[in-house]
């Protein structure tokens, strides 16, 4: 028999993984007012098919920071981390599309609300990468 400081301590992990899980779901899909279109690539299947035949018009963007990027990433991703994200608004088009998404799906929410206060409308929160269901793609095998 499991003995009460066991039974705690599975009980605390499968509350963290629940809430981590039900926290990447609450962002997934939010986007801005003509990000809508976007909607098909929450599908992972979806976005793997951009992602083997990218689309000039849709940028998918990591808001991790940049290490993290570099030790994994979705292939053809651009790297603007939430926290610089603000000051590098000049090199990302406004009439891009943007797929945004981070680890979980609370930091491309962030980037989201930044994005929209400077005036983007064509955004979709995507959620975290662990949904990627191909290869990540890292700087050393580019």
């Amino acid at each position: 028999m499991a003995s009460p400081q066991n039974f705690w301590m599975i009980l605390i992990l499968f509350s963290s993984l629940t809430f981590t899980l039900s926290a990447q779901n609450v962002f997934v899909g939010k986007a801005g007012k003509e990000g809508k279109v976007l909607q098909k690539y929450i599908d992972p299947a979806e976005l793997k098919k951009i992602v083997g035949q990218p689309v000039d018009s849709i940028w998918i963007i990591d808001v991790r920071s940049a290490k993290t990027f570099e030790n994994g990433h979705i292939p053809t991703a651009k790297s603007f981390p939430v926290n610089t994200i603000q000051d590098k608004l000049a090199e990302i088009p406004k009439e891009k599309y943007l797929i945004l998404y981070c680890t979980v799906g609370g930091n491309a929410q962030v980037a989201a609300k930044k994005l929209k206060k400077a005036g983007y409308k064509r955004y979709i929160n995507w959620g975290g990468l662990s949904r990627w269901p191909g290869e990540k793609e890292t700087t050393s095998n580019k």
